[in-house]
């Protein structure tokens, strides 16, 4: 018998089959798993380079980036291929500022993989899309970050569902707004 809440697993913790592409990029965090993997890619060939983003964060002594950057290099990432972006403090940021230091450096992405935690996937996803170029292809390979929830356990743990429903409530917080502008804009035409 299927759980009551299978719709918001399959809605939540999305992901895709990855292919070759311009860049990986990770949003900001303080959890290894998600450099592991970009890291990983990188290795198979799947991108020429990573882009970690991210700011200050009480979790790590220093920028999300440097946090990021750092386990990718003790993994094998020569470190002239993972750029730079340590401003961001949100993932609206995170898509905005990482599109701009891709701009900077010619990188017009046509195509990109998104390593982000599982639970935080859809909403990365959408920020994502929502700020690039809309032509851009979006891969996502999700992780299961150092709390361990997963789309199998999510609902086990009051913690897990904590994780789970937050990421939930901050998709409708984060796109009404814009939501609100595009049905707006379009019954004015």
């Amino acid at each position: 018998m299927p759980f009551p809440f299978d719709c918001i697993s399959d809605f939540m913790f999305f992901e895709s089959e990855v292919d070759q592409s311009d860049v990986i990029l990770i949003p900001g965090a303080s959890h290894p798993q998600l450099m592991e993997r970009a890291a990983m890619l990188f290795h198979q060939g799947i991108a020429p380079c990573i882009l970690p983003s991210g700011g200050s964060t009480p979790h790590v002594e220093a920028t999300e980036w440097e946090f990021l950057r750092n386990v990718g290099v003790s993994l094998g990432v020569p470190p002239e291929s993972i750029l730079k972006e340590d401003k961001a403090a949100n993932t609206f940021e995170n898509a905005r500022l990482s599109l701009e230091v891709l701009q900077q450096h010619g990188i017009h992405p046509r195509k990109v993989v998104l390593v982000c935690k599982n639970y935080h996937a859809r909403r990365a996803l959408l920020t994502y899309q929502f700020v690039f170029p809309s032509e851009t292809v979006f891969y996502v390979s999700p992780v299961i970050d150092k709390t361990g929830t997963s789309k199998d356990n999510w609902h086990q743990d009051e913690e897990k569902i904590k994780y789970v429903m937050n990421e939930l409530e901050k998709v409708g917080k984060y796109f009404r707004p814009a939501i609100y502008r595009l049905g707006s804009s379009r019954s004015n035409s």
